[in-house]
């Protein structure tokens, strides 16, 4: 049973959105304290130290907050292993926390233990706004364990270009979802309920969208009889969604040509997963030791997941050697430049590989050729690299065979990168996640001090950044203070 508050008629349930309980306003802002710290803290990087040792690499993120929501869809207990201990896990956290989920997080091993019995509320405080891309996915959740109405507030995230959620509506309402976006007050909220339920269908993704793909396998487990979904997006996350939801007791299975199958699902089952290792953090790490002139060996990573990266690293000479409980990355000698990179969805190159890997760029030997297809504004950390030393050319236009579907659109979302160049320290500030992730980069190649504001973002993705780059011997020292931020630290998403 859904509880309402008392003062509000099935008419009226929008109202919540102005009136949020109290338990969900002390959740809320614990959100976003998480993410958005009161208390300012930087790094503070000296490089010119090669990176050498050896690490584990943490969960998934982009695998364990979707399982954490797929959980809302039983009452069972589900218990995941190897879980990040990262802001993005603790927001998702609190998001299922609202709704009626019980959860036991032990951080330090790296174990949650999560089970919904009942969905206490159908309503996502609208204080979630703009803080994570979570609360789109629990329409997909939840639209088959109430009738009620579901109001889930707008997407946040990094700014990366746009990231519509048409194709999220377009699948669901096929499935038989009634959705209605709501601008109340400047805020924005999207509001669904399935009055008749959900019933099976054949949906076509426009694009192998991992988000929309991910939201409509959750729908489609409660929905009657089959759905099929053409265009699916493959990634090894989805495919560790997918194995979670089979243990579930979900008939589900992957077939050719980017085709899912779900069948409805009516029985569930308690379940224990291991998350799998988080393929972003892990080529990180492994540009990180290439660029600095180190060696590193990452433990837990799998090379099926990292193909066609390893492919890229190979060809610019970045030396690598895969072994039986991870991957070791050791610089072999001079990089080489003049190669071609398009990110693409998997098992292309990964737009979370970008960033660093221009980094990495800017240490061959030549000129690269860099092509974004996934998002149109992923080059918005460009101008900082270049303030720091970095010799690199935005474009507008397709750098690639085939023209993207940017080819029109007058973003810049092709670039020349040449290299090797030398970085200098500077005061910068991270517009996102994976730009951050590159910025430490550079400060690490850099023999002049940096310092780095904005580590909100960095702490979403990366558990205990600072603590894993010293035990590899980085100068890199995480700061607290309360002072404002410094008026000539370089940020990109100023105009000048």
């Amino acid at each position: 049973m859904v509880v309402r508050s008392p003062f509000l008629s099935k008419k009226k349930w929008w109202v919540r959105l102005f009136f949020p309980s109290p338990r969900q306003f002390s959740l809320s802002i614990k959100a976003h304290r998480q993410i958005m710290p009161f208390v300012m803290d930087m790094f503070e990087v000296r490089g010119g130290y090669p990176l050498k040792g050896r690490v584990k690499a943490m969960g998934a993120k982009n695998a364990i907050s979707k399982m954490l929501v797929a959980s809302l869809l039983s009452d069972k207990k589900c218990i995941f292993f190897n879980v990040p201990n990262i802001s993005e896990v603790g927001v998702t956290v609190q998001l299922c926390q609202e709704i009626g989920m019980e959860v036991s997080w032990d951080r330090e091993r790296g174990i949650i233990e999560a089970c919904t019995k009942e969905i206490k509320t159908s309503y996502i405080s609208l204080h979630f706004s703009g803080v994570n891309r979570i609360p789109i996915l629990m329409m997909g959740a939840l639209l088959g364990r109430t009738k009620e109405h579901i109001i889930v507030p707008t997407l946040g995230g990094c700014k990366i270009g746009k990231r519509p959620v048409d194709f999220h509506i377009m699948a669901l309402m096929k499935l038989g979802a009634i959705i209605e976006c709501r601008v109340i007050k400047k805020e924005k909220a999207y509001c669904a309920h399935a009055p008749e339920g959900l019933k099976g269908a054949v949906i076509e993704l426009p694009y192998p969208s991992v988000m929309a793909t991910e939201n409509v396998i959750l729908a489609a487990c409660r929905a009657k009889g089959r759905t099929i979904i053409h265009g699916a997006a493959v990634e090894p996350e989805i495919i560790d969604l997918i194995l979670f939801l089979q243990k579930l007791g979900v008939v589900i299975y992957v077939d050719v040509n980017r085709t899912i199958y779900v069948q409805e699902t009516e029985r569930f089952y308690e379940v224990e997963h291991t998350v799998i290792t988080d393929r972003i953090e892990t080529a990180c790490l492994g540009m990180m030791a290439i660029a600095t002139k180190g060696r590193v060996f990452v433990e837990g990573t799998k090379q099926s997941h990292m193909i066609t990266f390893l492919n890229k690293l190979r060809q610019i000479n970045g030396g690598f050697s895969v072994k039986e409980n991870g991957i070791e990355f050791f610089y072999q000698g001079p990089l080489k430049g003049g190669i071609y990179l398009e990110t693409d969805v998997h098992p292309g190159f990964l737009t979370d590989w970008q960033q660093p890997f221009v980094v990495l760029l800017t240490q061959t030997e030549g000129r690269s050729v860099v092509h974004e297809t996934v998002y149109e504004n992923r080059f918005g950390y460009i101008e900082t690299l270049k303030d720091m030393g970095a010799d690199v050319e935005l474009f507008t236009q397709c750098l690639s065979e085939r023209p993207c579907r940017f080819a029109l659109q007058n973003c810049q979302h092709s670039l020349i990168v040449k290299g090797p160049t030398a970085f200098f320290g500077r005061e910068i500030r991270i517009p996102d996640l994976r730009a951050g992730f590159a910025y430490v980069m550079a400060a690490l190649l850099a023999p002049e001090q940096s310092t780095i504001i904005g580590l909100s973002y960095i702490d979403r993705g990366y558990e205990k950044l600072e603590e894993k780059l010293q035990c590899l011997g980085a100068n890199i020292q995480r700061v607290h203070s309360d002072e404002p931020l410094c008026s000539n630290i370089v940020d990109p998403t100023i105009p000048t």
